[in-house]
């Protein structure tokens, strides 16, 4: 990507402001939601996750961003073990696909907005791709629950966690988070992982932008710590390697500013 005019984004606050250029009314998710599927629904969701998908995220990635990945080797000691990745969220299209580039051949699924499954005609895409949508409805929950534990205990699956929660593009920090995604690793005592996108130039008058992407980890709960010990251990301990490694950007493509 080449960088030409930088723009300005002002915003108000870190936890709350959402950039993303979409605008979707969300669906509704109860229990009604279908989270498990058929064998035939199962088999085809691989194909088109991992098979035919794949060129396609592979391509797109090197191309457009010129994609480098540096620690990837650290999750190749987890291969037969399922595991949480958090990342960065500074791309709309990108993030859905990163993790799995990293973490190819396990299937990567990601915790996503009810908005991610709400585009008529592309939702049921958008699942087999390995959307997992929270339920904006409490009764929905203990679904939710059940999809998110079985597809981490399956060594075939990883699962991908923006706990940033909103879009921000091309931002070169890390944004404060909650810690109640961090419930997931610990609950199911998982091996957590953190995905960090930096953004650096290159070509001739340095006015390109190229990601290089971190992995680090692997990092997991403490046996005497509680549950809400352990989440707030492992969200200060993904945050603090994330801001580390959001140093490496050299290039601001898009400014922002609070107000």
């Amino acid at each position: 990507m080449e960088n030409n005019e930088k723009r300005v984004i002002f915003y108000k606050d870190e936890l709350n402001d959402e950039f993303s250029t979409a605008k979707i009314t969300p669906r509704v998710i109860d229990e009604n939601y279908k989270y498990k599927h058929s064998k035939i629904w199962n088999i085809s969701s691989y194909v088109v996750q991992n098979v035919l998908s794949m060129p396609i995220k592979y391509l797109y990635a090197k191309i457009k961003f010129r994609i480098k990945f540096i620690g990837k080797e650290k999750l190749k000691d987890y291969k037969k073990e399922g595991y949480f990745i958090y990342g960065n969220h500074t791309q709309a299209f990108a993030d859905t696909f990163i993790p799995s580039l990293a973490c190819f051949p396990k299937r990567n699924f990601l915790i996503v907005n009810p908005e991610n499954v709400s585009m008529k005609g592309l939702s049921h895409i958008v699942e087999m791709l390995g959307a997992i949508p929270i339920p904006n409805r409490m009764n929905g929950m203990k679904n939710f629950l059940e999809i998110i534990e079985e597809r981490s205990k399956k060594e075939n699956c990883s699962i991908t966690i923006y706990p940033e929660a909103h879009i921000w593009p091309y931002y070169t920090k890390i944004r404060k988070f909650k810690s109640v995604s961090f419930k997931y690793p610990v609950k199911y005592n998982k091996p957590v992982f953190s995905l960090t996108n930096t953004y650096k130039s290159y070509g001739k008058n340095n006015n390109k932008v190229k990601i290089e992407t971190y992995i680090d980890g692997p990092f997991f709960p403490k046996e005497d710590l509680t549950l809400k010990e352990n989440q707030e251990y492992l969200c200060e301990l993904v945050y603090n390697k994330m801001t580390d490694r959001s140093k490496e950007s050299n290039i601001e493509v898009i400014k922002y500013e609070k107000i």
